[in-house]
């Protein structure tokens, strides 16, 4: 059942999802190589408590960590551990937050040092395929509308594989509502889009084949053939004309290039 959402619930919705997009502004200040995952999920678990809110993640249907951090080859839910990053990994981190009853939920993923030019390229197609859809995310469209987009600029124009077994999701009270959204689709295809609803739309993005596989664990994706995998997510509001994006990445990347650690640019390849 979709949940839609007044003007006073969008705003509250706002609070936590912005509250998401500064706590992953505090791990890209911190992020180098030689950092381990387990002590960025520290990080947020105490930032997301010493701000009022609550961890979405932990402990959701069993999910041991406050948020999720993928690198290289995981697509989405890594396990927080004590490996260390590494000059030329890339990171996704996911992170929910609960704040007055709403959740917040989006990622980001980061470039740490020297990021091959080929994988710095998919990371900037996937941050890029995020905003296609966004501009679809208006009343009238469909949800197909969106996942064309994405998969339109990824999958189409670059080859990439656009992973299909994990989706986007409608956001709330709780942290997965309807609809689903996809980030591949048939434009004009799939449920219409209302003014209230509340979107995470998150492209997952492998350089390879589309294919992914779960780990024993349960919960870790990665890809099938061990190529790098690209995750970006905001929280968006259905509106009449032009979607209202609730998460804030501006001051993820004024953080990003503050960070001599990061690549905050991932330009398109020569040739």
């Amino acid at each position: 059942m979709v949940h839609l959402k007044n003007a006073a619930e969008i705003e509250l919705m706002r609070i936590s999802a912005t509250l998401v997009s500064a706590t992953l502004t505090e791990i890209a200040k911190v992020l180098r190589p030689g950092i381990n995952t387990l002590s960025l999920d520290k990080t947020i678990g105490e930032m997301i408590r010493d701000h009022g809110g609550i961890p979405s993640f932990l402990n959701f249907h069993g999910y041991p960590y406050n948020s999720c951090i993928s690198v290289n080859d995981v697509v989405v839910h890594g396990f927080p551990n004590n490996r260390e990053l590494k000059d030329g990994d890339i990171i996704s981190v996911d992170i929910g937050i609960i704040k007055n009853g709403w959740h917040g939920d989006h990622a980001y993923t980061f470039a740490i040092g020297d990021v091959k030019p080929e994988v710095l390229q998919l990371i900037r197609v996937t941050k890029e395929s995020l905003y296609k859809g966004i501009e679809k995310a208006t009343a009238g469209n469909r949800i197909g509308d969106i996942g064309s987009a994405i998969q339109d600029h990824t999958e189409k124009k670059y080859g990439y594989g656009v992973v299909r077994e994990l989706v986007g999701h409608g956001l709330g009270k709780s942290l997965h509502e309807d609809p689903q959204v996809p980030n591949y689709g048939k434009r004009g295809g799939g449920a219409k889009l209302k003014e209230g609803m509340v979107l995470a739309i998150e492209p997952m993005i492998n350089m390879g084949k589309k294919d992914v596989y779960t780990e024993s664990d349960g919960w870790t994706v990665r890809t099938i053939d061990g190529t790098p995998s690209v995750h970006f997510e905001h929280d968006v509001a259905v509106m009449k004309n032009k979607a209202d994006i609730l998460s804030d990445y501006s001051i993820i990347e004024a953080a990003e290039k503050a960070n001599p650690n990061l690549i905050a640019e991932q330009p398109a390849l020569v040739g």
